[in-house]
């Protein structure tokens, strides 16, 4: 059994367990096994969270980007020193396979590495003077202390958006990762200290998470809130984060929708997008799910990618050749088992797929689902699962329309070879993220953030930094 990362709380730059003593379990998804107990936060020991934040704040948004920048490689360097064993941490407690964590993990560790350099360039700007002895300028500066929830499907990357961009700016940062994948983030913020970030500038707690936000954002001290979550776990945030005014970012849910369009090249486009639908086993916030193929190329593309993706080997995250791994918990079984259910109770059929694996750990086949319609949940409701649905249309305006139908606008995708649909698609998808013929919809160095429901802000590119930055005008009278 590959080594698990010894679970802690980060508070005022101590690894350290709860001051009352509650703990929950931990546990493998592929095998149902116990990893560790993980130690709550208690009242008490947020107040001194809260109390360190803003200590290091004062302190930390004083240090000059340049040696912020110093301080943030270090922590790249040392994190690529132990990428192995912090990937092995990631696939026990999340399910993925290994080879896939690592990849999870150098996106992560690119992303602190860009943060690290983009900080210098937090620009201000010189306004045109009115008057000869005015001087008007526009700064940019450290927004202050910050909060952060993140869920479990990606527990570096969704860690690491919220963490590079808040310490690259100068800001600290209390984060509560998922209580179901904590060790990850522990092992990035004990690489980061171990590389000389100072103590209580990151700091990570966990416990009952309405009971942790709560405590948090009643404090006037945190100045930003960034969520990564679903759209009803945004929403509840915003209104408990709107009572002291904290700037907020929200990465909330998606329901992606395919478009094939009738001079899409089938063959590649099923070749781009199986191994999209099956990363992390569909948990993915940007997972392409609603298929919207125009009806000349329907059956051959439900029946080749059906066909592909039926021979995605499933298994031991650590097995040599695993392509998909587990669930993150039975919670997932049994909603795809509902939405499967639904789907066929209203008239679909299952292409392939469809049916849980064994009886041990949270396993489950990929699945398409052919002729889906509107009336049906998975239609309306994110599977966030190897579910795929596949609908007939008639035009490309038909498409459209189905596309932008559901109330989140995270990520859509196209596929065509005429470049007169790739611009319509480009300019009339409601998403924040657009793949044309290809499903790769994220880069250190772009803004990745949705539309509507899906909430406001970006990650990543200059408006992930620019998100913890506050703008100050001075207007100086020269004497």
């Amino acid at each position: 059994m590959p080594q698990y990362e010894p679970l802690a709380l980060l508070i005022d730059g101590e690894f350290r367990a709860g001051s009352e003593g509650v703990t929950e379990p931990v546990y493998n998804p592929a095998t149902g096994e116990v990893l560790a107990q993980l130690p709550h936060a208690s009242a008490a020991d947020l107040d001194l969270a809260l109390e360190v934040s803003q200590r290091a704040f004062d302190s930390w948004s004083r240090v000059s980007a340049f040696e912020r920048q110093q301080i943030l490689d270090a922590s790249v360097a040392l994190l690529y020193e132990r990428i192995d064993e912090i990937a092995a941490t990631l696939s026990l407690e999340n399910g993925k396979p290994f080879p896939e964590a690592r990849i999870e993990l150098d996106f992560a560790f690119q992303t602190l590495k860009w943060y690290a350099e983009e900080a210098r360039r937090a620009y201000g700007r010189i306004i045109p003077t009115r008057a000869p002895n005015l001087r008007p300028s526009v700064r940019k500066e450290p927004v202050g202390p910050a909060v952060a929830f993140v869920a479990w499907n990606f527990p570096a990357n969704n860690v690491m958006r919220k963490v590079a961009g808040a310490v690259a700016a100068g800001c600290s940062l209390i984060i509560k990762p998922s209580e179901e994948t904590p060790g990850t983030a522990i092992a990035i913020a004990r690489a980061m200290q171990d590389a000389g970030l100072p103590g209580g500038v990151l700091q990570i707690v966990f416990g009952v998470p309405d009971t942790i936000s709560r405590h948090l954002l009643a404090s006037p001290i945190p100045r930003k809130l960034s969520v990564t979550g679903s759209t009803a776990v945004g929403k509840h945030l915003t209104k408990l984060a709107a009572d002291t005014l904290k700037r907020t970012t929200m990465e909330l849910g998606g329901h992606a929708p395919v478009i094939v369009t009738k001079e899409a090249d089938i063959d590649a486009a099923i070749a781009a997008i199986v191994p999209v639908k099956t990363r992390n086993a569909g948990q993915v916030c940007t997972s392409p799910t609603r298929f919207l193929i125009a009806k000349e190329k329907y059956v051959d593309f439900v029946d080749g990618f059906s066909e592909a993706i039926s021979k995605t080997r499933i298994g031991d995250p650590f097995a040599d050749g695993t392509q998909m791994g587990a669930l993150i918990a039975e919670r997932r079984i049994d909603w795809m088992e509902t939405l499967i259910n639904d789907a066929v109770d209203k008239g679909a059929s299952v292409a392939t797929g469809g049916n849980r694996i064994g009886n041990v750990g949270n396993f489950f086949e990929p699945t398409v689902i052919k002729d889906a319609t509107i009336e049906m949940r998975a239609m309306n409701e994110e599977p966030f699962g190897p579910f795929a649905l596949m609908t007939p249309v008639d035009d490309l305006d038909s498409a459209l329309a189905e596309a932008n139908r559901v109330p989140v606008g995270l990520a859509s995708y196209g596929f065509t070879r005429s470049q007169a649909e790739a611009l319509r698609l480009q300019d009339e998808l409601n998403a924040g993220l657009v793949g044309i013929n290809q499903g790769v919809v994220s880069m250190p160095e772009a803004p990745f953030g949705g539309v509507d429901e899906t909430g406001y802000g970006s990650e990543g590119g200059p408006e992930g930094l620019e998100t913890f930055l506050r703008t100050k005008f001075v207007l100086e009278k020269v004497l």
